[in-house]
């Protein structure tokens, strides 16, 4: 593949159904799976088979239908875990097994009462378990983000020389600042010598609202893949969003990467994930918020009414949004107000607006928003005085 490719590897369905009140049942993960393989998602990280039988069922059903996108189940580094994935993942065209561990000193003292060399050990001998099933391998070392470098470095050599071919590191807590995650995979590219024998991935969360910078300061520090979910969603505050990401990339084309999103179908996307998933969309969300193209303040209206690029980066029909709103508001000024009337086939001049607009600010001052209806009711007014004058 092309050094510039970025792999997008979604968890919507593993890490993205942890939210509470998220649960998938099976049938409705095989349609977000068949729309993230349409969207042109890379890996579709499906479940965490062991968890439960449902899940494990719902592993199984995408595995047979999934024909393009990588299909991978997670494990812990347990022979078990990785039995019950690698079962789940038979009928897949293209499996992968995601396992791994905890590498931070908060997790190897208190989360498994080990040491160090115990767990460098442990994380061996799940890759190459999981290697008796597969030749894709992705270990995770949990909670990277707090791990010591040198030793982050050392236990990441080792799973590629037990066959990992991508080694994902997570700041599972949210809790690096962009240029310490970046600094992080750097050091990896720099100090593991077999590095080049697998594909660093960036798996970040949300918990700091660093999620999205900090991906993007692995990859220009030399990480291909990103983890991410549709909408950001997943444990705590989230994840990386997909489509912040597939976009940053797109508009920096300067950067010199790509994916193989089809960027008209985010929103679509977006929306078929919040309704699937009954978690609604904050509206000012980047992308695929319902007001991240839309416009209220008098300046901002202004100006993009003379050119859009005054205040939109984005075209959005190119990720499939129903296109740029001017949404009127006490904040609005006589450019919109003049747009608007003319959108409902009013032809006003200069001096009519001026004499509406006292009326339009009356209305707006008692309402959040003056709507298409407010409008035509001020243009009758405004007609019938004329007629009386």
């Amino acid at each position: 593949m092309p050094k510039n490719k970025i792999f997008i590897f979604d968890t919507t369905l593993r890490d993205g159904e942890q939210i509470p009140g998220c649960k998938l049942n099976t049938k409705e993960k095989i349609k977000l799976a068949q729309a993230l393989e349409f969207l042109g998602v890379d890996i579709i990280e499906a479940g965490f088979p062991i968890s439960s039988p449902g899940d494990f069922e719902s592993v199984k059903e995408i595995s047979k239908i999934i024909k393009e996108s990588i299909v991978c189940g997670l494990s812990r580094a347990v022979e078990k875990d990785i039995e019950v994935a690698a079962a789940a993942l038979r009928f897949a065209k293209r499996p992968r097994i995601h396992t791994g561990i905890g590498t931070s000193d908060y997790h190897i003292k208190s989360k498994f009462k080990s040491t160090r060399e115990d767990i460098l050990q442990r994380a061996i001998q799940c890759v190459k378990w999981a290697r008796n099933y597969t030749d894709d391998v992705e270990f995770y070392a949990e909670d990277a983000g707090r791990t010591d470098n040198k030793y982050l470095a050392q236990v990441i050599e080792a799973v590629i020389n037990a066959g990992a071919t991508t080694v994902n590191i997570p700041d599972t807590t949210g809790y690096c600042l962009p240029y310490q995650y970046g600094e992080k995979i750097a050091y990896l590219i720099n100090n593991v010598p077999n590095i080049d024998k697998a594909v660093i991935s960036c798996h970040c969360h949300n918990d700091l609202g660093l999620a999205t910078a900090n991906s993007i300061s692995g990859v220009l520090n030399g990480a291909r893949q990103i983890e991410c979910t549709i909408n950001g969603l997943g444990e705590r505050a989230g994840n990386t969003s997909l489509e912040e990401v597939v976009m940053i990339l797109k508009q920096h084309h300067t950067l010199g990467y790509f994916t193989d999103i089809k960027t008209q179908e985010l929103n679509p996307m977006s929306r078929l994930v919040s309704d699937t998933m009954r978690m609604p969309v904050q509206p000012n969300k980047a992308i695929v918020g319902s007001n991240a193209f839309a416009h209220s303040s008098g300046i901002h209206q202004d100006g993009f009414l003379k050119d859009s690029l005054t205040y939109e980066i984005i075209n959005p029909e190119e990720v499939g949004a129903e296109g740029s709103k001017i949404v009127l508001t006490a904040r609005s000024g006589r450019s919109a107000l003049a747009y608007r009337f003319q959108q409902l086939g009013f032809q006003y001049t200069r001096n009519d607006i001026d004499s509406l607009y006292n009326n339009f600010l009356k209305m707006a001052d008692n309402k959040r928003e003056v709507e298409d209806g407010d409008l035509m009711e001020l243009g009758k007014q405004y007609q019938a005085k004329a007629i009386i004058i």
